[in-house]
Protein backbone atom coordinates (compact mmCIF):
# COMPACT_ATOMS: atom_id res chain seq x y z
CA UNK A 1 0.00 0.00 0.00
CA UNK A 2 1.46 3.24 -1.55
CA UNK A 3 1.32 6.29 1.27
CA UNK A 4 1.75 8.97 -0.93
CA UNK A 5 0.30 11.00 1.13
CA UNK A 6 1.09 11.08 4.40
CA UNK A 7 -1.39 9.36 7.27
CA UNK A 8 -1.91 13.09 8.44
CA UNK A 9 -5.05 12.96 11.40
CA UNK A 10 -6.13 15.87 9.96
CA UNK A 11 -6.25 15.21 6.10
CA UNK A 12 -9.93 15.09 4.05
CA UNK A 13 -11.88 15.94 7.61
CA UNK A 14 -15.50 16.15 7.06
CA UNK A 15 -17.27 19.98 7.58
CA UNK A 16 -17.64 19.64 11.77
CA UNK A 17 -20.20 21.81 13.36
CA UNK A 18 -18.90 24.52 15.66
CA UNK A 19 -19.03 23.09 19.00
CA UNK A 20 -18.47 24.84 22.60
CA UNK A 21 -15.02 25.44 23.48
CA UNK A 22 -16.20 24.38 26.86
CA UNK A 23 -16.77 21.03 26.28
CA UNK A 24 -13.15 20.62 24.80
CA UNK A 25 -12.06 21.94 28.55
CA UNK A 26 -13.66 19.18 30.08
CA UNK A 27 -12.05 16.50 27.36
CA UNK A 28 -8.06 15.75 28.68
CA UNK A 29 -5.64 15.85 25.68
CA UNK A 30 -4.41 12.12 26.24
CA UNK A 31 -7.82 9.66 25.74
CA UNK A 32 -5.76 7.06 26.43
CA UNK A 33 -6.45 4.92 29.21
CA UNK A 34 -3.24 3.24 30.15
CA UNK A 35 -0.17 3.48 28.48
CA UNK A 36 2.97 1.57 29.31
CA UNK A 37 6.34 1.72 27.23
CA UNK A 38 9.33 -1.04 27.76
CA UNK A 39 12.37 -1.56 26.05
CA UNK A 40 14.62 -4.53 25.17
CA UNK A 41 17.89 -5.20 25.39
CA UNK A 42 18.51 -5.01 21.75
CA UNK A 43 16.87 -1.83 21.25
CA UNK A 44 13.81 -2.56 20.82
CA UNK A 45 10.65 -0.22 22.19
CA UNK A 46 7.48 -1.41 23.14
CA UNK A 47 4.29 0.66 23.80
CA UNK A 48 1.19 -1.09 25.13
CA UNK A 49 -1.91 0.71 25.27
CA UNK A 50 -4.72 -0.66 27.67
CA UNK A 51 -8.16 -0.93 26.02
CA UNK A 52 -10.82 -3.16 27.45
CA UNK A 53 -14.04 -1.95 25.82
CA UNK A 54 -13.35 -4.78 23.46
CA UNK A 55 -12.14 -7.98 23.09
CA UNK A 56 -9.84 -7.01 20.31
CA UNK A 57 -6.28 -5.86 20.36
CA UNK A 58 -4.27 -4.06 17.41
CA UNK A 59 -0.39 -5.22 16.71
CA UNK A 60 1.53 -2.59 14.70
CA UNK A 61 5.60 -2.68 14.03
CA UNK A 62 7.17 0.58 12.94
CA UNK A 63 10.64 0.65 11.05
CA UNK A 64 12.25 3.67 10.37
CA UNK A 65 12.95 3.32 6.79
CA UNK A 66 11.24 5.50 4.21
CA UNK A 67 10.97 6.70 0.76
CA UNK A 68 13.39 9.67 2.58
CA UNK A 69 16.13 6.74 3.63
CA UNK A 70 16.79 5.82 -0.02
CA UNK A 71 19.70 6.51 -2.25
CA UNK A 72 19.51 7.96 -5.92
CA UNK A 73 18.61 4.87 -8.55
CA UNK A 74 17.03 3.03 -5.93
CA UNK A 75 13.72 5.16 -5.37
CA UNK A 76 10.72 3.02 -4.37
CA UNK A 77 12.75 0.49 -2.64
CA UNK A 78 11.16 0.68 0.52
CA UNK A 79 7.99 -0.03 -0.93
CA UNK A 80 8.88 -3.09 -2.79
CA UNK A 81 10.49 -4.45 0.11
CA UNK A 82 7.21 -3.53 2.05
CA UNK A 83 5.34 -5.87 -0.82
CA UNK A 84 8.01 -8.61 -0.28
CA UNK A 85 7.45 -8.81 3.05
CA UNK A 86 4.44 -10.75 2.52
CA UNK A 87 6.19 -13.38 0.07
CA UNK A 88 7.68 -15.84 3.08
CA UNK A 89 9.88 -16.92 5.15
CA UNK A 90 11.50 -20.74 5.78
CA UNK A 91 9.00 -21.19 8.14
CA UNK A 92 6.01 -19.32 7.09
CA UNK A 93 5.70 -19.85 3.06
CA UNK A 94 4.03 -17.23 0.36
CA UNK A 95 1.13 -16.00 1.24
CA UNK A 96 1.21 -17.69 4.45
CA UNK A 97 1.02 -14.90 7.08
CA UNK A 98 -2.21 -13.19 5.55
CA UNK A 99 -3.94 -16.44 5.36
CA UNK A 100 -2.93 -17.38 8.59
CA UNK A 101 -3.98 -13.53 10.12
CA UNK A 102 -7.35 -14.35 8.25
CA UNK A 103 -8.29 -17.91 9.32
CA UNK A 104 -7.98 -16.43 12.71
CA UNK A 105 -10.69 -13.85 11.87
CA UNK A 106 -8.04 -11.38 11.70
CA UNK A 107 -7.30 -8.37 8.76
CA UNK A 108 -3.44 -7.42 7.87
CA UNK A 109 -2.19 -4.76 5.64
CA UNK A 110 0.84 -2.58 5.72
CA UNK A 111 1.85 0.75 4.15
CA UNK A 112 4.96 2.79 2.83
CA UNK A 113 5.52 6.66 3.73
CA UNK A 114 8.17 9.13 3.08
CA UNK A 115 9.31 8.40 6.68
CA UNK A 116 8.31 5.44 7.71
CA UNK A 117 7.21 1.83 6.83
CA UNK A 118 4.35 -0.03 8.69
CA UNK A 119 2.97 -3.84 9.14
CA UNK A 120 -0.37 -4.38 11.46
CA UNK A 121 -2.60 -7.29 12.17
CA UNK A 122 -6.15 -6.60 14.15
CA UNK A 123 -7.01 -9.76 16.10
CA UNK A 124 -9.18 -10.80 18.60
CA UNK A 125 -7.13 -10.20 21.51
CA UNK A 126 -6.70 -13.67 23.03
CA UNK A 127 -4.90 -14.19 19.42
CA UNK A 128 -2.43 -11.44 19.16
CA UNK A 129 0.20 -14.19 20.09
CA UNK A 130 0.02 -14.90 16.26
CA UNK A 131 1.19 -11.43 15.31
CA UNK A 132 4.03 -11.66 17.60
CA UNK A 133 4.90 -14.94 16.53
CA UNK A 134 4.98 -14.14 12.67
CA UNK A 135 6.24 -10.79 13.06
CA UNK A 136 9.16 -11.87 15.14
CA UNK A 137 10.12 -14.13 12.36
CA UNK A 138 9.68 -11.97 9.31
CA UNK A 139 11.79 -9.60 11.07
CA UNK A 140 14.92 -11.49 10.01
CA UNK A 141 14.17 -14.47 7.44
CA UNK A 142 12.59 -13.23 4.34
CA UNK A 143 12.78 -15.50 1.84
CA UNK A 144 13.44 -12.75 -1.31
CA UNK A 145 12.72 -15.37 -3.66
CA UNK A 146 14.22 -14.08 -7.07
CA UNK A 147 11.33 -15.52 -8.67
CA UNK A 148 9.01 -13.49 -6.52
CA UNK A 149 10.83 -10.57 -6.86
CA UNK A 150 10.54 -10.43 -10.66
CA UNK A 151 6.85 -11.36 -10.13
CA UNK A 152 6.07 -8.62 -7.30
CA UNK A 153 8.38 -6.02 -9.73
CA UNK A 154 5.29 -6.25 -12.09
CA UNK A 155 2.64 -6.01 -9.99
CA UNK A 156 4.58 -2.40 -8.41
CA UNK A 157 4.72 -1.30 -11.51
CA UNK A 158 1.34 -1.84 -12.72
CA UNK A 159 0.59 0.17 -9.61
CA UNK A 160 2.48 2.78 -10.67
CA UNK A 161 0.80 2.71 -14.00
CA UNK A 162 -2.93 3.12 -12.32
CA UNK A 163 -1.88 5.75 -9.61
CA UNK A 164 0.48 8.04 -11.40
CA UNK A 165 1.00 7.36 -15.48
CA UNK A 166 -2.64 6.78 -15.73
CA UNK A 167 -3.72 9.39 -12.95
CA UNK A 168 -3.58 13.28 -14.25
CA UNK A 169 -3.95 14.72 -10.86
CA UNK A 170 -1.50 12.58 -9.09
CA UNK A 171 0.87 12.87 -11.94
CA UNK A 172 0.69 16.72 -11.58
CA UNK A 173 1.49 16.22 -7.67
CA UNK A 174 4.24 14.05 -8.46
CA UNK A 175 5.70 16.74 -10.67
CA UNK A 176 5.07 19.51 -8.37
CA UNK A 177 6.47 17.76 -5.73
CA UNK A 178 9.82 16.69 -7.62
CA UNK A 179 10.24 20.13 -8.72
CA UNK A 180 9.61 22.18 -5.10
CA UNK A 181 12.61 19.97 -3.73
CA UNK A 182 15.86 20.37 -5.35
CA UNK A 183 18.20 18.35 -2.87
CA UNK A 184 15.57 16.80 0.01
CA UNK A 185 14.83 12.92 -1.51
CA UNK A 186 11.04 14.29 -0.55
CA UNK A 187 11.20 15.01 -3.77
CA UNK A 188 10.70 11.33 -5.18
CA UNK A 189 7.67 9.30 -4.69
CA UNK A 190 6.93 6.79 -2.30
CA UNK A 191 6.80 4.33 -5.06
CA UNK A 192 9.67 5.40 -6.85
CA UNK A 193 10.24 6.31 -10.72
CA UNK A 194 9.40 3.72 -13.30
CA UNK A 195 13.13 3.11 -14.21
CA UNK A 196 14.32 2.58 -10.35
CA UNK A 197 11.69 -0.26 -10.40
CA UNK A 198 12.60 -1.66 -13.52
CA UNK A 199 16.13 -1.88 -12.08
CA UNK A 200 16.52 -3.05 -8.21
CA UNK A 201 17.73 -6.30 -7.41
CA UNK A 202 16.75 -8.95 -5.39
CA UNK A 203 20.72 -8.33 -3.56
CA UNK A 204 19.17 -4.26 -3.61
CA UNK A 205 16.27 -5.49 -1.35
CA UNK A 206 18.45 -7.73 0.68
CA UNK A 207 20.99 -5.50 1.49
CA UNK A 208 18.06 -2.62 2.21
CA UNK A 209 15.88 -5.22 4.13
CA UNK A 210 19.81 -5.70 6.41
CA UNK A 211 20.27 -2.36 6.85
CA UNK A 212 16.87 -0.98 8.40
CA UNK A 213 14.94 -4.13 9.91
CA UNK A 214 16.68 -4.38 13.42
CA UNK A 215 15.46 -3.99 16.76
CA UNK A 216 17.18 -1.00 17.49
CA UNK A 217 15.24 0.85 14.49
CA UNK A 218 12.01 -0.14 15.12
CA UNK A 219 9.31 -0.28 17.66
CA UNK A 220 6.03 -1.59 18.33
CA UNK A 221 2.81 -0.42 19.62
CA UNK A 222 0.13 -2.83 20.84
CA UNK A 223 -3.36 -1.27 21.26
CA UNK A 224 -6.60 -2.93 22.67
CA UNK A 225 -8.16 -5.56 25.28
CA UNK A 226 -4.64 -6.85 26.55
CA UNK A 227 -2.52 -6.41 29.53
CA UNK A 228 0.78 -4.81 29.45
CA UNK A 229 3.22 -7.20 31.46
CA UNK A 230 1.74 -10.11 29.87
CA UNK A 231 2.11 -9.13 26.57
CA UNK A 232 5.13 -7.55 26.88
CA UNK A 233 6.95 -10.94 28.26
CA UNK A 234 5.74 -12.44 25.12
CA UNK A 235 6.97 -10.03 22.81
CA UNK A 236 10.29 -10.29 24.85
CA UNK A 237 10.09 -13.81 24.49
CA UNK A 238 10.10 -13.89 20.77
CA UNK A 239 11.80 -10.32 19.74
CA UNK A 240 14.37 -10.29 22.68
CA UNK A 241 17.05 -12.86 21.19
CA UNK A 242 17.34 -10.85 17.39
CA UNK A 243 20.58 -9.15 17.36
CA UNK A 244 20.97 -5.52 16.82
CA UNK A 245 21.77 -4.68 13.16
CA UNK A 246 25.46 -5.11 11.81
CA UNK A 247 26.82 -2.10 12.53
CA UNK A 248 29.00 -2.62 9.43
CA UNK A 249 25.49 -2.67 7.42
CA UNK A 250 23.65 -0.31 9.09
CA UNK A 251 24.11 3.67 9.68
CA UNK A 252 22.43 5.89 11.70
CA UNK A 253 19.08 7.60 10.31
CA UNK A 254 20.50 11.55 9.60
CA UNK A 255 18.01 13.87 11.81
CA UNK A 256 17.98 15.95 9.02
CA UNK A 257 18.59 16.57 5.62
CA UNK A 258 18.96 20.01 4.05
CA UNK A 259 17.23 21.97 1.52
CA UNK A 260 18.68 24.96 0.34
CA UNK A 261 15.94 27.90 0.12
CA UNK A 262 14.14 28.47 -2.86
CA UNK A 263 14.65 31.94 -4.63
CA UNK A 264 12.24 32.30 -7.15
CA UNK A 265 8.82 30.93 -8.10
CA UNK A 266 9.15 27.66 -10.08
CA UNK A 267 6.31 26.98 -12.90
CA UNK A 268 6.11 23.58 -14.47
CA UNK A 269 2.93 22.48 -17.35
CA UNK A 270 1.82 18.59 -17.21
CA UNK A 271 0.06 17.69 -20.88
CA UNK A 272 -2.20 15.05 -20.02
CA UNK A 273 -5.23 14.08 -21.21
CA UNK A 274 -7.83 15.21 -18.29
CA UNK A 275 -11.76 16.68 -18.33
CA UNK A 276 -10.93 19.86 -16.85
CA UNK A 277 -7.24 21.70 -15.98
CA UNK A 278 -5.98 21.31 -12.73
CA UNK A 279 -4.08 23.30 -10.28
CA UNK A 280 -1.31 22.80 -7.32
CA UNK A 281 0.57 25.28 -5.79
CA UNK A 282 3.08 24.33 -3.25
CA UNK A 283 4.87 26.46 -0.57
CA UNK A 284 7.45 25.62 1.69
CA UNK A 285 6.75 25.20 5.50
CA UNK A 286 8.47 23.85 8.64
CA UNK A 287 6.54 20.54 10.10
CA UNK A 288 5.33 19.88 13.43
CA UNK A 289 6.18 21.04 16.54
CA UNK A 290 7.51 24.12 14.97
CA UNK A 291 6.38 26.79 16.64
CA UNK A 292 4.46 27.92 13.24
CA UNK A 293 3.19 24.69 12.61
CA UNK A 294 -0.05 24.84 14.46
CA UNK A 295 -1.25 28.51 13.04
CA UNK A 296 -0.52 26.89 9.68
CA UNK A 297 -2.73 23.94 10.57
CA UNK A 298 -5.38 26.91 11.58
CA UNK A 299 -5.16 28.25 8.87
CA UNK A 300 -5.62 25.15 6.90
CA UNK A 301 -9.03 24.79 8.16
CA UNK A 302 -10.13 28.39 8.07
CA UNK A 303 -9.60 28.03 4.19
CA UNK A 304 -10.58 24.51 3.76
CA UNK A 305 -12.66 22.75 6.24
CA UNK A 306 -15.82 22.35 4.25
CA UNK A 307 -18.13 24.52 2.38
CA UNK A 308 -18.50 27.08 5.13
CA UNK A 309 -14.23 27.84 4.19
CA UNK A 310 -13.04 30.71 2.71
CA UNK A 311 -12.08 29.28 -0.04
CA UNK A 312 -14.71 27.18 -1.01
CA UNK A 313 -17.25 29.65 -0.15
CA UNK A 314 -15.21 32.68 -2.67
CA UNK A 315 -14.43 30.75 -5.43
CA UNK A 316 -16.79 27.95 -5.93
CA UNK A 317 -20.24 29.06 -4.58
CA UNK A 318 -19.61 33.07 -5.13
CA UNK A 319 -17.46 33.44 -7.98
CA UNK A 320 -18.27 30.36 -9.36
CA UNK A 321 -14.15 29.71 -10.90
CA UNK A 322 -13.92 26.37 -9.42
CA UNK A 323 -15.54 22.83 -9.26
CA UNK A 324 -13.44 21.91 -6.32
CA UNK A 325 -10.40 23.47 -3.88
CA UNK A 326 -8.64 22.44 -0.87
CA UNK A 327 -5.80 24.35 1.31
CA UNK A 328 -3.48 21.12 2.75
CA UNK A 329 -0.56 21.71 5.63
CA UNK A 330 1.14 18.26 5.69
CA UNK A 331 2.78 19.15 8.99
CA UNK A 332 3.41 15.48 10.63
CA UNK A 333 6.58 14.30 8.69
CA UNK A 334 10.11 14.58 9.99
CA UNK A 335 11.59 17.42 8.08
CA UNK A 336 10.21 20.23 6.19
CA UNK A 337 7.15 19.63 3.67
CA UNK A 338 4.80 21.89 1.96
CA UNK A 339 1.53 23.62 2.21
CA UNK A 340 -0.39 22.90 -0.81
CA UNK A 341 -3.63 24.63 -2.45
CA UNK A 342 -5.46 22.97 -5.70
CA UNK A 343 -8.58 23.39 -7.49
CA UNK A 344 -10.49 21.67 -10.37
CA UNK A 345 -11.55 24.69 -12.18
CA UNK A 346 -15.50 24.88 -13.76
CA UNK A 347 -16.02 24.64 -17.45
CA UNK A 348 -15.23 26.81 -19.82
CA UNK A 349 -13.25 29.13 -16.93
CA UNK A 350 -9.15 29.57 -17.35
CA UNK A 351 -7.29 27.88 -15.28
CA UNK A 352 -5.25 31.13 -14.50
CA UNK A 353 -8.40 32.62 -12.92
CA UNK A 354 -8.79 30.20 -10.45
CA UNK A 355 -5.07 30.78 -9.49
CA UNK A 356 -5.24 35.01 -9.28
CA UNK A 357 -8.60 33.86 -6.86
CA UNK A 358 -6.36 31.39 -4.58
CA UNK A 359 -3.72 34.20 -4.33
CA UNK A 360 -6.63 37.03 -3.39
CA UNK A 361 -7.76 34.72 -0.64
CA UNK A 362 -3.69 34.77 0.17
CA UNK A 363 -3.34 38.37 0.46
CA UNK A 364 -6.53 39.16 2.54
CA UNK A 365 -4.93 36.87 5.27
CA UNK A 366 -1.55 38.43 4.87
CA UNK A 367 -3.36 41.93 5.08
CA UNK A 368 -5.57 40.89 7.52
CA UNK A 369 -6.20 38.92 10.33
CA UNK A 370 -9.30 36.49 10.37
CA UNK A 371 -11.68 37.11 12.85
CA UNK A 372 -12.06 35.50 16.49
CA UNK A 373 -14.81 33.43 15.36
CA UNK A 374 -13.07 32.31 12.55
CA UNK A 375 -9.88 31.05 14.62
CA UNK A 376 -12.15 29.22 17.52
CA UNK A 377 -13.94 27.46 14.95
CA UNK A 378 -10.80 26.37 13.13
CA UNK A 379 -9.18 25.29 16.56
CA UNK A 380 -12.32 23.21 17.58
CA UNK A 381 -12.76 21.69 14.34
CA UNK A 382 -8.98 20.48 14.62
CA UNK A 383 -9.45 18.99 18.15
CA UNK A 384 -12.96 17.39 17.67
CA UNK A 385 -11.48 15.41 15.12
CA UNK A 386 -8.07 14.88 16.75
CA UNK A 387 -10.25 13.44 19.87
CA UNK A 388 -12.83 11.74 18.41
CA UNK A 389 -10.18 10.36 15.41
CA UNK A 390 -8.81 8.19 18.54
CA UNK A 391 -12.15 6.15 19.15
CA UNK A 392 -10.32 2.53 17.32
CA UNK A 393 -7.55 0.54 18.72
CA UNK A 394 -6.17 0.47 15.34
CA UNK A 395 -6.08 4.82 15.43
CA UNK A 396 -4.78 5.53 19.16
CA UNK A 397 -1.80 3.10 17.87
CA UNK A 398 -1.67 4.72 14.66
CA UNK A 399 -1.58 8.49 16.45
CA UNK A 400 0.80 7.24 18.99
CA UNK A 401 3.30 6.07 16.27
CA UNK A 402 3.42 8.86 14.17
CA UNK A 403 4.55 10.84 17.38
CA UNK A 404 6.67 8.20 17.95
CA UNK A 405 8.21 8.84 14.67
CA UNK A 406 8.53 12.33 14.71
CA UNK A 407 10.60 11.88 18.09
CA UNK A 408 8.61 10.64 21.01
CA UNK A 409 4.91 9.95 21.24
CA UNK A 410 4.85 12.39 24.16
CA UNK A 411 4.28 14.93 21.63
CA UNK A 412 0.72 13.74 21.12
CA UNK A 413 -0.14 16.11 23.98
CA UNK A 414 1.79 19.05 22.45
CA UNK A 415 -0.06 18.82 19.29
CA UNK A 416 -3.49 19.83 21.24
CA UNK A 417 -1.71 22.33 23.84
CA UNK A 418 -0.16 24.56 20.23
CA UNK A 419 -3.36 24.24 18.78
CA UNK A 420 -5.14 26.03 21.37
CA UNK A 421 -2.45 28.87 22.21
CA UNK A 422 -2.92 29.89 18.30
CA UNK A 423 -4.50 33.27 17.75
CA UNK A 424 -5.93 35.11 14.50
CA UNK A 425 -2.12 37.54 14.50
CA UNK A 426 -0.14 34.20 14.56
CA UNK A 427 -2.28 33.33 11.56
CA UNK A 428 -1.43 36.41 9.68
CA UNK A 429 1.91 36.53 10.56
CA UNK A 430 2.23 32.68 8.98
CA UNK A 431 0.47 33.63 6.05
CA UNK A 432 2.87 36.56 6.01
CA UNK A 433 6.36 34.78 6.59
CA UNK A 434 5.66 31.39 4.28
CA UNK A 435 3.18 32.38 0.91
CA UNK A 436 5.66 34.85 -0.79
CA UNK A 437 6.27 34.07 -4.67
CA UNK A 438 9.62 33.08 -4.27
CA UNK A 439 9.16 30.22 -2.27
CA UNK A 440 6.01 28.52 -4.12
CA UNK A 441 6.09 25.94 -7.45
CA UNK A 442 3.30 26.07 -9.33
CA UNK A 443 1.44 23.20 -11.26
CA UNK A 444 -0.98 23.28 -14.30
CA UNK A 445 -2.45 20.09 -15.83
Amino acid sequence: MDGRVNILIYLFMANIRLISLFIFFLIPFNTYASINEYKLENGLKVIVVEDKKSPLAVFQIWYRVGSRDEPIGKTGISHFLEHMMFKGTPKYGKNQFSNIIQKNGGIDNAFTTKDYTMYFQTLSSDRIGISINLESDRMTNILLDPKEVESERGVIMEERRLRYEDDPQNLLYESVIATAFKAHPYRWPIIGWMSDIENISRDDLYNHYKQYYSPENSFIIVSGDVDAEKIFNEIKEKFGNIPKGDKSNNHSRPNKFSEPPQRGEKRIYVKKEAELPYLLISYHVPPFPHEDSFALEVMSMILSAGKSSRLYRNIVDEKKLALDIFADYSGLNIDPFVFLFGSTSMPGINIEDVEKAIYDEIKNLQNNPPSEIEVQKAKNQLESYFIFSQDSNYSKALHLGIFEILGDWRLIDKYIEGIRKVTPADVQEVAKKYFSDDKKTVGIL
